[in-house]
């Protein structure tokens, strides 16, 4: 009988886009790959380390799988195995610890494990230099899969671990993306989101992130090209061109603010002020009709006084955006924000980042609001309690009913009315 084995995905969409590499890899030799509740003989967790709260999420998860599957080992690798080794080979029944540059070779770490070997601790140094993947990310868990071309980061925020945990910026053969991307639009694939820890510093032998997009256009059978999030000092202006012509690129931008105070900007080491975000945000709203605008924003960075709080509010309320991810300040090994002076109590934190939950909800009624009338195309995904749901190039959710088969399915939808976070519409 073949040996199972389980995984877990903790954090980015980096993280997802490995996991579903793992997967597959495990296949090949010969491994039963099964849900994470049922029964294994191994459980590879692919660790999260940029919040505290990811670092509580892996001990809980290591509990959890104590108790559900008592016999299988354990495998803890990515980024919380790269900084964190101690603290996780300390926990119940793990007997991997493999952080980033070592990661993609597991099933070759577990095949010259002997069993009477005590658990291994595997975390070399991350090498500066570009890399290949051996195997093709095929998601049979969702219509859109995910293709890494860039892993690690030069920017050194202060607030962030990831140049740590990941290493230093480097990117992969631009070959080898092409070559994954058709193996993905083979197996079914018809949206590829294009994944790294800062993709927009992406250079390969002249490449760049946009000829990245501009060669996956040239991919027969492929529809969507949707870029994750994204630095705003990285963004290629030639990109709104795209969109605004209707390209195969989404009208979906993820870009991260983190504080709308010049001060706090300053100290988070982070590379524009306030003005140029706004000017450069209102610049992709004016020429793409339509875009879906993102961002993120830290709550409680060292030195926030209550005034640097309002300036960011009042910043985000004016500013064209759908919606942002509200994130709580963590303090991370290494990152330089450690030794900063004016730690904001958690309390303060919490208030903080309700009031600014609160306006992003309204942003989003206010988007989605926008969109009644709307003609879209919708790629469908699943379907559940009697309505077939998927997204638009702007990343609105959309649910319709119909008796016909439409996952995986690119159909134009007339959106009537708002559901929530989602819309409701039907097929014209």
């Amino acid at each position: 009988m073949n040996p199972r084995v389980a995984f877990y995905t903790f954090g980015c969409r980096l993280n997802q886009a490995e996991t579903a590499i793992l997967e597959q890899q495990f296949e090949k030799k010969g491994y039963q790959v099964v849900d994470f509740r049922e029964a294994a003989d191994l459980v590879v967790v692919n660790t999260c380390t940029v919040t505290e709260n990811g670092d509580a999420d892996t001990r809980r998860l290591v509990n959890k799988i104590n108790r559900l599957n008592p016999r299988a080992r354990i495998a803890l690798v990515g980024c919380q195995a790269q900084v964190q080794r101690e603290k996780l080979l300390a926990l119940p029944n793990v007997h991997w610890v493999v952080g980033n540059e070592e990661k993609m070779e597991l099933t070759r770490i577990l095949q010259e494990h002997r069993e009477d070997e005590k658990p291994q601790v595997i975390t070399p140094a991350i090498r500066r230099r570009s890399f290949t993947i051996p195997v093709a990310g095929i998601d049979r868990k969702h219509t859109r899969a995910n293709l890494k071309i860039q892993d690690g980061c030069d920017f050194f925020c202060a607030f962030c671990i990831i140049p740590y945990a990941r290493g230093r910026a480097r990117s992969r053969e631009f070959e080898d993306i092409l070559q994954e991307a058709r193996q993905l639009v083979a197996a079914g694939h018809r949206e590829l989101v294009i994944t790294g820890i800062n993709v927009g510093t992406y250079r390969y032998q002249g490449k760049t992130v946009f000829d990245v997009v501009a060669a996956l256009e040239e991919l027969e059978g492929l529809k969507r090209i949707r870029i994750s999030s994204i630095e705003p000092t990285t963004i290629p202006l030639d990109f709104l061109k795209k969109m605004r012509r209707g390209s195969r690129l989404c009208r979906y931008l993820h870009i991260p603010l983190q504080s709308g105070s010049n001060e706090i900007l300053q100290r988070m080491n982070r590379r524009y002020t306030r003005e140029e975000f706004a000017e450069f945000l209102w610049q992709v709203h004016r020429e793409v009709p339509n875009i879906c605008l993102g961002t993120d924003v830290i709550v409680g960075f060292p030195g926030e006084t209550e005034a640097h709080f309002e300036e960011t509010y009042a910043f985000l309320r004016q500013l064209p955006l759908a919606y942002f991810h509200v994130f709580s300040y963590s303090e991370r090994p290494w990152a330089k924000s450690r030794k900063l002076p004016g730690k904001v109590p958690r309390e303060e934190i919490e208030r903080r980042s309700k009031r600014l939950r609160e306006l992003s909800a309204r942003k989003r009624r206010i988007y989605l609001e926008q969109q009644i009338g709307r003609v879209e195309m919708v790629l469908f995904e699943q379907e559940k309690k009697g309505y077939w749901s998927g997204l638009t190039d702007t990343y609105v959710r959309v649910k319709v009913q119909s008796a016909e088969d439409l996952k995986n399915r690119l159909r134009a939808v007339r959106l009537d009315e708002i559901d929530g976070q989602t819309m409701i519409g039907h097929l014209v």
